[in-house]
């Protein structure tokens, strides 16, 4: 597994959580990093991404203004800070590195996807 993601767990509603995406292995180090999430019976949606400098970002709508995506290039790093959560913020979140320098909401965009963390929001 080249990307790892963590900082999972369950939370209730209205509550923060920050997730970590790293990376052993520095596969997206000029890469565009995507959170994506997968919840019961869903089909794998996407959350966030960030080009590989930083630069740009890009937001589901669900998520916009609630989630913060960033990365820490030194660290090989991507979080995700996710406030303001909900119920259907419940779900598996993974995270993935970019074909490409700037990020895509595709998932067909990304490879070397790691294994999930889950996240659970009750009401």
């Amino acid at each position: 597994v080249q990307l790892q993601a963590s900082g999972g767990g369950s939370v209730q509603a209205g509550g923060s959580l920050r997730l970590s995406c790293a990376d052993s292995r520095r596969t997206s180090s000029n890469n565009a990093v995507g959170w994506f999430r997968q919840a019961p019976g869903k089909e794998r949606e996407f959350v966030a991404g960030i080009s590989w400098n930083g630069g740009n970002t890009l937001y589901a709508d669900s998520v916009k203004g609630r989630f913060t995506i960033s990365r820490d290039r030194a660290a090989n790093t991507v979080y995700l800070q996710m406030n303001s959560l909900k119920f259907e913020d419940s779900a598996v979140y993974y995270c993935a590195a970019g074909l490409r320098s700037v990020p895509q909401s595709g998932s067909g965009g990304y490879r070397y996807w790691g294994q999930g963390t889950q996240v659970t929001v009750s009401s």
